[in-house]
């Protein structure tokens, strides 16, 4: 660390700022300061001016290479532990005190003349674009922020990085005081100190204060806490180290990105030097969840501001005070689901997702609940809002999810779907496979044509999705001409929707597709969902029938889940041109057309 860059930059910020003052501001003896005064004065660098100093035109050419000249604020993540909140606002954007977070952190930046500035959006990334005209801010979109963490944010923006000094902020901080200079002495991680275990990212240091090693969990020790500041010369050695490392990783691995500056037995290259700036409890915050929010700032109490959080208050007439325990349980692919108790019970409450108000009619759902509510088969409804689609449901303490490879779990959901289709209840409405695959192409072809208004061919990604689609008709012919009997039918009886209650007894939750068809799509379904082989999904057929099947019922369910596979491969191409990013699942689906299709046309 350069000190007399420490020093010269006090001299600047502080006028008449004393020697036992600069030793206090700089963290350095005052023995030291002393010495340095007298060193930096001899040099030419500073000169006495009444009770202070003054920086000479000679220091401030000194000094020129450690000013500050940009900051990258990650902003990019979901914030999934502070849901609700997070489902309708961006983490960096909740207000601490009427302002937003990340506002206040620009201000701050501003206010140490460091104005060139690039915010890394991903989730919601519309909702921070009012920056670019308030405060003059820079965007750059991470397109992997829903699988991937700061090490992908900050790889897309490593040219920001080359050949400037540069903070890197998190967008969810809130600093009790200006951590921000115009001048940085050297690279380094904020940092504070935990008496007793943490279970945050340790920062080992040596006696100079150079970070010597990083790793989760410790006792009675610093742990990185805030922002970091990355110098031209850091930056110069660790660009490199940061690509080679994504490249490696394919950036996949959802690392801090502080884990690659240690000793770590990972590291293959030597990481730059960083120094552990330790700064004094209740300076930095970061808020974990609401529930910290709450404690910090008195108006999250009762007033958060979230409409989920509101409808929950309204429908248990309870002040949002009493809304408690609050977590994420599903960022799924169609719906958003957050955790929450009232007193000794738990609720789970459904936000329904982007685009899904094309995907699922609401009316229908709540219709499919009333039809079955009878039979005892679904999770208990609280609260069901047919118009958008929120629901709040009884949460099963110590209940599990079916598991696909336990016979006697495949036993058990096929034998409540089984009963449900055997018992005569019904709808008005169908569920029509061919309707349904017309439908997603067209909501394809509307996205694509919105972002694309001169296309011309079909938005569908698939090549050959044209001599694919004449396979669709002629298994829907063959289908037709068997005459199939109609019942009710889940359609998404994932096994992830069939959950065992600690007695035993199991329950069939999310009807949001239900409607009329048949029993041999839900067969299908099941199977394609767990990615089963042709083996496995002749077991289950002859799981649920509970017999020997004829090869003609079996056909019929591989006829339902090479038309499923398209269906839901179609379904994924869309949400993925909503910018809901999938891994494989739209690849594997469409597989399941293909190969399954063979099997029952030749």
């Amino acid at each position: 660390m350069n000190k007399e860059v420490l020093l010269l930059r006090s001299i600047i910020e502080h006028k008449d700022i004393t020697q036992r003052e600069l030793a206090a501001e700089c963290g350095i003896a005052l023995g030291s300061v002393n010495a340095k005064i007298k060193q930096c004065a001899e040099n030419g660098l500073i000169e006495k001016t009444g009770n202070g100093f003054e920086v000479t035109g000679k220091g401030l050419e000194f000094i020129r290479p450690y000013r500050t000249e940009k900051a990258v604020i990650m902003a990019a993540g979901f914030g999934s532990r502070f849901v609700p909140l997070t489902l309708e606002t961006p983490k960096g954007l909740l207000e601490v005190f009427g302002e937003p977070m990340i506002e206040r952190q620009i201000k701050e930046l501003h206010e140490a003349g460091v104005t060139d500035i690039t915010v890394i959006v991903g989730y919601m990334k519309e909702k921070f674009e009012y920056l670019i005209d308030k405060y003059g801010v820079k965007l750059r979109y991470n397109p992997e922020f829903t699988d991937k963490n700061t090490l992908a944010s900050l790889y897309h923006a490593a040219d920001e990085l080359e050949g400037s000094n540069c903070y890197i902020l998190s967008s969810d901080n809130w600093m009790k005081i200006n951590l921000y200079h115009s001048y940085e002495p050297c690279a380094w991680y904020a940092s504070q100190h935990a008496k007793g275990r943490t279970s945050e990212w340790v920062l080992e240091s040596d006696a100079k204060g150079r970070i010597t090693d990083t790793y989760p969990g410790g006792m009675d020790c610093d742990y990185m806490y805030g922002p970091a500041y990355f110098s031209k010369e850091f930056s110069e050695e660790f660009v490199p180290v940061l690509k080679k490392y994504y490249e490696m990783l394919n950036g996949t691995a959802k690392k801090r990105l502080i884990a690659y500056f240690g000793n770590t037995p990972e590291n293959k290259i030597k990481a730059p030097v960083m120094y552990v700036n330790r700064q004094p409890d209740g300076v930095i915050y970061e808020f974990e969840n609401l529930e910290e929010l709450r404690s910090f700032d008195k108006k999250y109490v009762n007033d958060s501001g979230s409409e989920a959080m509101q409808l929950v208050s309204r429908v248990f007439n309870v002040p949002e005070s009493d809304i408690k325990k609050i977590r994420c349980l599903k960022s799924g692919m169609t719906n958003n689901s957050w955790l929450f108790s009232i007193g000794d019970e738990s609720y789970i409450s459904r936000i329904p997702g982007e685009g899904t108000d094309k995907l699922i009619n609401r009316r229908q759902e709540k219709a499919a609940y009333d039809a079955v509510r009878e039979l005892g088969i679904t999770e208990e409804l609280i609260y069901f809002n047919p118009d958008t689609g929120c629901k709040i449901s009884r949460f099963y303490e110590n209940s599990r999810n079916a598991a696909a490879r336990s016979e006697d779990d495949l036993k058990a959901c096929m034998k409540l779907l089984k009963g449900m289709h055997d018992s005569g209840v019904s709808v008005e409405h169908e569920f029509d496979i061919e309707e349904r695959i017309g439908w997603y192409e067209r909501l394809i072809d509307e996205v694509t044509a919105e972002d694309d208004p001169d296309y011309k061919n079909h938005g569908i990604p698939f090549r050959d999705y044209s001599e694919v689609s004449k396979v669709k008709d002629e298994l829907l012919r063959w289908l037709k001409e068997r005459n199939i009997e109609k019942c009710l039918s889940h359609i998404d009886p994932v096994v992830d929707n069939f959950i065992f209650l600690p007695d035993g007894t199991c329950k069939l939750i999310d009807w949001e597709y239900a409607g009329m068809c048949n029993r041999y799509i839900d067969i299908a379904m099941c199977a394609i969902y767990s990615f089963m082989n042709e083996e496995k999904m002749r077991n289950l057929t002859t799981i649920y029938f509970g017999r020997d099947v004829s090869e003609e019922e079996q056909k019929i369910v591989f006829a339902y889940a090479a038309l499923g596979g398209m269906l839901w491969s179609l379904w994924g191409v869309y949400k993925e041109k909503l910018g809901v990013q999938f891994t494989d699942y739209t690849l594997k689906m469409y597989r399941y057309m293909k190969e399954y299709s063979k099997k029952v046309l030749g």
